[in-house]
């Protein structure tokens, strides 16, 4: 059944499912869609009554996930003039013939490429460059904030990289891993060290509990305004 209801002056429309469960369930999917499941037994109004409370984080979260899509569907044609997000500003790509690669100087995106009408070869040289960068950026910062967490005991993680719809990172406290967004290579710098050292914290504090935040603050002062960047 899809339901509406007005939330922080949005109206947010909402799936509802009746189940055989304890307690009202709310999801917020990567695709925008909101899903709620209760009992069949509890009332609309009182379902209403939880969405009320829980409007500031439906309302954040479904931001959160359209600004993400926004761009996962971000499509390039891969010709001179094009803008590519990257640490926080917008490289204009310049294509020319010749010997395949790509480089850039701050404020242009290079590429070079045999055939300039072969887009699914440009996307993959672009596609390469990013991941070195990612690749280098993300180390340079991890190799930067480990010296914090080594007198803790933390040995130095290894990195992976994923491509995430919902998350700009995660780690594996006993594996020793960190896993990063690819994304993130688009967002300023100090955005990413904010999440490098979130998932650094969370070698010591597992869950987000005041001890997770109290170190957090203490390790990186203005770790909120990184974050709102971030999420901006």
């Amino acid at each position: 059944m899809i339901k509406s209801i007005l939330l922080n002056g949005r109206e947010i429309s909402y799936e509802l499912v009746r189940k055989n469960v304890k307690n009202i369930n709310l999801r917020i999917r990567s695709d925008c869609s909101v899903y709620v499941s209760a009992n069949a037994r509890v009332a609309d109004s009182v379902i209403e009554e939880f969405l009320h409370k829980k409007a500031a984080y439906i309302v954040s979260a479904l931001d959160k996930y359209a600004e993400i899509a926004k761009y996962a569907v971000d499509k390039h044609n891969y010709v001179t003039g094009e803008s590519f997000h990257y640490l926080g500003k917008d490289l204009r790509l310049v294509v020319t013939q010749g010997k395949n690669n790509v480089s850039s100087d701050g404020v242009y995106l290079a590429m070079s490429v045999a055939d300039v009408c072969d887009n699914q070869q440009k996307e993959k040289l672009i596609a390469k460059w990013y991941d070195t960068q990612c690749r280098e950026i993300f180390s340079d910062i991890i190799s930067d904030t480990f010296p914090i967490f080594q007198k803790y005991g933390v040995t130095m993680p290894q990195l992976t990289l994923r491509n995430m719809s919902s998350r700009w990172g995660s780690c594996q406290p006993k594996r020793g891993i960190i896993t990063l967004n690819k994304k993130l290579i688009e967002v300023p710098r100090n955005a990413v060290e904010y999440v490098v050292m979130h998932e650094f914290v969370h070698f010591l504090h597992p869950n987000h509990s005041t001890k997770f935040y109290e170190m957090l603050a203490t390790l990186m002062p203005d770790w909120k305004a990184r974050k709102k960047l971030l999420e901006s």
